[in-house]
């Protein structure tokens, strides 16, 4: 299973950050499969940010989830990560990973990509 993001490197503030997580090896639909987007500031730990599950259903975290909304588009396996409001503090490399059901950690992990909040 291979996860691939893709999107902008710069967003200015107040503006939305999107990016895409493109799957293959597996279907997103597949059961028991939750698809995350994860994560890490300049220098500090990992943060998860939400997921969708296999059935389409939408997990946020409390602290994002007014400004986050994560969406599928089966047709294509990929899942796309959609954050509001951005400000300098969003700047972080971001992740998409995959875990199944049962599992306490993720299974497969894109290679990340740096997102910059800069005007």
């Amino acid at each position: 299973v291979q996860l691939q993001e893709s999107g902008p490197g710069l967003v200015k503030p107040s503006q939305t950050l999107s990016l895409t997580c493109t799957v293959s090896g597996n279907s997103i639909t597949a059961n028991y499969y939750y698809w995350s987007w994860i994560r890490q500031p300049p220098g500090k730990g990992l943060e998860w940010m939400g997921a969708i599950a296999y059935s389409g259903i939408s997990f946020y975290a409390p602290t994002l989830k007014s400004r986050t909304s994560i969406s599928r588009d089966t047709s294509k396996n990929h899942f796309t990560l959609q954050l509001k409001s951005v400000t300098p503090e969003d700047t972080a490399a971001y992740y998409c990973a995959g875990r199944s059901e049962g599992n306490s950690w993720f299974d497969h992990w894109g290679q990340g990509t740096r997102v910059t909040v800069s005007s």
